[in-house]
């Protein structure tokens, strides 16, 4: 039972996965374990997930194998997600860009764009103890510019975007609980 809503038994409070994406450090993983926790079900960081299925960090597994193979193993683990009961995920900010993937979920997945602006995911990166290997460089923020420009459009596909700059932590919990709620149920979750 969640302190919003009583979860009816026997009933599954999600249809289906809902699945964070946006920038490096836009809080993909915090707003994901918050909005899992509260709505009673599986939280899913496809970093630490493929890192525990590969026996080595991400780091390791970009340096060894390189961002396409790290991108194929996030397909896989896509496949392999969806046929286990619906969660909260958090992929990595390229996932979507992926060859195949927006192909895969084809309305299997809603989606939560979490917006922030490079010089925010900075700021918020440089307070994390994980290392993003596409941010190894000597200037971040450029690369960070890159990325957004060059993910927007898969991003763009997401069924809500919040913005993390305006927005409060509990603001974004509660954004994004209101819409994994109505993504569960018959309703559109728009």
């Amino acid at each position: 039972m969640t302190a919003d809503r009583p979860i009816e038994p026997g009933r599954h409070p999600l249809a289906h996965p809902v699945a964070f994406v946006g920038l490096p450090g836009a809080g993909k993983s915090t707003v994901g374990r918050l909005v899992a926790a509260r709505l009673e079900v599986a939280f899913v960081d496809f970093d630490e997930r493929l890192a525990e299925q590969a026996g080595r960090s991400v780091v390791q597994l970009f340096a060894e194998q390189g961002e396409a193979a790290f991108r194929r193993m996030e397909y896989e683990l896509t496949t392999q997600l969806l046929r286990e009961p619906p969660a909260i995920w958090a992929p990595g900010g390229g996932w979507l860009t992926a060859p195949g993937v927006l192909a895969r979920i084809g309305g299997q997945v809603s989606m939560i764009h979490l917006s922030t602006r490079p010089e925010t995911a900075l700021a918020r990166l440089a307070q994390d103890a994980n290392v993003r290997p596409l941010l190894a460089v000597a200037e971040p923020e450029r690369v960070l510019v890159r990325l957004l420009q060059e993910r927007a459009a898969a991003w763009a596909t997401a069924q809500l975007t919040l913005d993390t700059d305006s927005l409060s932590l509990p603001e974004l919990v509660d954004a994004a609980c209101a819409f994994a709620r109505r993504a569960g149920s018959d309703q559109d979750p728009r």
